[in-house]
């Protein structure tokens, strides 16, 4: 069963918990080509794939079909299955 946005949402707050919070992701930029630029976690059988962001590029994070960008204290829905 596909997942809607809401779900999806969910479970990329609950990955970004795991790391610190949004906040922690957001401003924390690392190297793009740095092994930690990147992390993949599992959540309820979901891979969940955080970037860091960088000074020319925003942090996102990406569940199933959807990207989110992620902010201080929210994220905005970039990509989603349908919407280009």
């Amino acid at each position: 069963m596909p997942l809607d946005e809401a779900q999806a949402r969910r479970l990329a707050l609950r990955a970004l918990d795991q790391l610190g919070g949004a906040r922690a992701v957001y401003r924390s930029p690392r190297h793009p080509l740095s092994p930690a630029g990147t992390r993949m976690l599992c959540i309820d059988t979901y891979d969940v794939r955080i970037r860091y962001g960088e000074m020319s590029s925003p942090a996102v994070v990406e569940v199933a079909d959807y990207v989110f960008e992620i902010r201080d204290e929210e994220l905005i829905l970039l990509f989603g299955p349908g919407r280009a």
